[in-house]
């Protein structure tokens, strides 16, 4: 039996900034200029203070993955953002799923070049 919390909500904010950035392995300025660039939007608490959900988490991933493996600069990540909410398609997920499954291809041993070797 799977006893699933109430307070659980992944769109709760609930991180700090130093918290959230600790996770994702960023330095807190990196989610500051994510803001400014427009990708992320975490909550505020009456005094300001910026707060993450588990959703803005995820996103700020998603972002890193762009940058860091696939080479998008952050304009481009932007436009795949605003792609995919206007085509309401996982045009993320697909990229993720194709680059990984590259990934594979180019890991796995290649039973030709086994054979030429040998011979």
């Amino acid at each position: 039996m799977t006893f699933r919390r109430p307070d659980r909500d992944p769109t709760r904010p609930v991180y700090i900034i130093s918290v959230a950035a600790s996770i994702v392995s960023v330095h807190p300025r990196t989610l500051r200029i994510y803001e400014e660039e427009g990708l992320i939007c975490p909550a505020r608490t009456p005094t300001n203070i910026r707060l993450y959900s588990e959703v803005d988490v995820r996103r700020i991933m998603w972002i890193r993955h762009l940058t860091q493996n696939l080479g998008v600069n952050l304009a481009g990540v932007r436009i795949l953002f605003e792609l995919e909410e206007r085509l309401g398609t996982r045009i993320l997920e697909r990229l993720y799923s194709e680059a990984t499954t590259e990934e594979r291809r180019e890991d796995a041993p290649n039973p030709a070049a086994a054979t030429a070797v040998e011979a």
